[in-house]
């Protein structure tokens, strides 16, 4: 997409892919268009071409609210913003927003990091407020007493994220769970 503004869209614009292609782009700039069989077969296209650009999420959450959905117009920001975060993060805050994986501390840390490092308010937004429902409901890991914030982390890995040490923490009790060795 260009550095305009993106355009003002309404319900008669859906689905983009038909009734508005020319808005809509590859992370690496071609045009939805370029998106064929041909391109596929020729190597005209890479696994970055195949993804979907968050200027194309942001387009979709302005056609869910333009039609009465704001719940999934939130979930394509949220999405738009996960396009910058790479996987493994992604995976690591899905373990860490389990129920009983992470302590409020951990939850908060995840959520600085969300808008520190990938400028992404809207996810941190969910994990606060995940954090605060957790809290309401009981549903907070308990800190390890005595334990290092960063203890069982994996050898080489980014040790000193909550995320990794929630994740980790979580695999750990649901292995105590199911009888096997920590």
């Amino acid at each position: 997409m260009t550095s305009a503004s993106p355009p003002t869209l309404n319900a008669a614009d859906y689905p983009l892919s038909i009734n508005r292609p020319e808005l809509l782009r590859t992370p690496t700039g071609k045009p939805i268009t370029a998106l064929t069989m041909d391109s596929v077969v020729s190597g005209d296209l890479s696994p970055a071409d195949l993804r979907i650009a968050p200027e194309t999420l942001q387009l979709q959450a302005q056609l869910a609210e333009a039609s009465g959905r704001p719940q999934l117009a939130a979930n394509f920001r949220r999405a738009a913003e996960m396009t910058a975060i790479p996987d493994q993060e992604v995976l690591a805050m899905y373990n860490a927003l389990r129920p009983r994986a992470s302590t409020a501390e951990q939850l908060a840390a995840l959520a600085e990091r969300l808008e520190g490092t990938y400028t992404a308010p809207v996810c941190a937004a969910l994990v606060r407020e995940a954090a605060e429902v957790y809290a309401r409901r009981g549903l907070l890991a308990r800190p390890e007493a005595g334990g290092d914030a960063d203890a069982g982390a994996p050898a080489g890995s980014p040790a000193a994220t909550p995320v990794t040490t929630a994740a980790t923490a979580a695999a750990a009790r649901a292995d105590r769970e199911e009888g096997q060795p920590a």
